[in-house]
């Protein structure tokens, strides 16, 4: 796949060949189990505690608010759930939008079989919170509101500081799911005024299978594995060292280099975006104009499926998605979309493309070159409505 463009970093990034390096020998040298205390053992630990230093400092946490985890998906978990269960004595309501991830609407539809109720916040056309609506929706019973901090189809990036001062307000407790951003974007626990954050190794040139979760300290938070004492008793299960080096070279790579990344990333998302909307009529691009993250573009391309244009990008050597990657065998519209305010129709002929490091002009021109004859063949062949 050398000759592959691909602009889908915003499913998955390759993995920086400095984390790779960084990680090989805690497969097969320095393999020990970090509960043990021989030396071996001891060389995991340290590992593992300089790791959680690195993720603490690119959020500007205290390394004991770091608890690892398998991922984005297993934080969010533990984090809504464990909310949940420990303040159930409070309160049975939680708060969230109808854009979030399926890690964070799934998880909330599960808990609302178990005796919690959920209240779902809209978003006006661009993918923004309804701030009113929010405030609306508290109740004394509220003991829980999750966020994301960027939309993972559109980019949008949620006002997380005006939210955090309503929950605070309301003193509810406050969690986002900010696998989109960090990494990417400036993430400051402290600025945001956040209580649980979410990140995911894989989605910032890290491994996949590692990920973390920031418990502000004094959170009631219940555990959602149980075993052993590991991660300060927060989350039980031998630690994946590996995983867990690989997350802190990577976050101390983002330290040092994603301003610059985001900057050249976002020129080129900009040049896209012009040439498409040039090339092609009947676009609409999605998401603010302005707030948003800097390699992501979302359109919806009038008259013809995202599908057929993803197969036809792919046939040219060209990777990119339509919707989430976690939604991508589903026949439904994006509900992201649809939340927006954009008809089934419409939504059903998004394009995500989500651009990163190893993107070049180069890229950009092909995309240009071979999108626009994509749309028109498919129009032509197109039975809703534009040939």
């Amino acid at each position: 796949m050398d000759n592959l463009i691909y602009l889908d970093h915003g499913s998955t990034t390759p993995t920086d060949q400095r984390v790779v390096e960084a990680m090989l020998p805690y497969f097969n040298k320095l393999y020990g189990n970090p509960s043990s205390i021989y030396s071996l053992a001891r060389e995991s630990k340290r590992a593992k505690e300089d790791a959680r230093e690195e993720v603490a400092k690119l959020l500007n946490a205290k390394a004991e608010e770091i608890v690892f985890t398998s991922g984005g998906t297993e934080a969010d978990n533990s984090a809504i759930k464990g909310i949940a269960f420990a303040n159930k004595a409070k309160g049975n309501h939680i708060i969230t939008s109808r854009i979030e991830h399926h890690a964070v609407l799934n998880t909330c539809k599960w808990l609302s079989g178990q005796g919690f109720t959920v209240s779902y916040i809209g978003v006006d056309k661009y993918g923004v919170l309804d701030l009113d609506e929010l405030k609306g929706a508290i109740t004394d019973k509220t003991i829980l509101i999750t966020i994301m901090h960027a939309n993972n189809e559109v980019g949008v990036i949620e006002p997380l500081a005006e939210i955090a001062r309503i929950a605070k307000d309301s003193g509810v407790c406050l969690h986002t799911d900010a696998v989109q951003t960090v990494g990417k974007i400036p993430v400051d626990v402290n600025v945001l005024g956040i209580d649980l954050l979410v990140l995911s190794g894989h989605k910032f040139y890290g491994p996949k299978g590692v990920g973390a979760l920031y418990i502000r300290k004094g959170t009631k938070i219940a555990s959602l594995l149980h075993g052993g004492y590991h991660e300060g008793n927060r989350r039980a299960g031998t630690e994946n060292i590996p995983g867990i080096v690989g997350l802190g070279k990577v976050c101390k790579i983002a330290m040092e280099e994603r301003e610059e990344d985001e900057k050249r990333v976002k020129a080129l998302r900009d040049d896209l975006e012009e040439r498409i909307a040039k090339k092609i009529d009947d676009i609409i691009v999605n998401g603010h104009p302005e707030m948003r993250l800097a390699g992501t573009l979302n359109i919806c391309v009038k008259y013809i499926e995202g599908e057929s244009m993803l197969l036809c990008l792919d046939h040219e050597g060209i990777a990119a998605s339509s919707g989430s990657a976690c939604t991508s065998a589903s026949l439904e519209p994006s509900h992201v979309l649809t939340a927006m305010g954009i008809p089934a129709e419409l939504a059903h002929g998004s394009l995500r493309f989500t651009l990163g490091r190893s993107n070049t002009k180069e890229d950009i021109d092909k995309v240009i070159e071979v999108l626009p004859p994509i749309v028109s063949k498919l129009r032509k062949m197109s039975p809703f409505g534009k040939g």
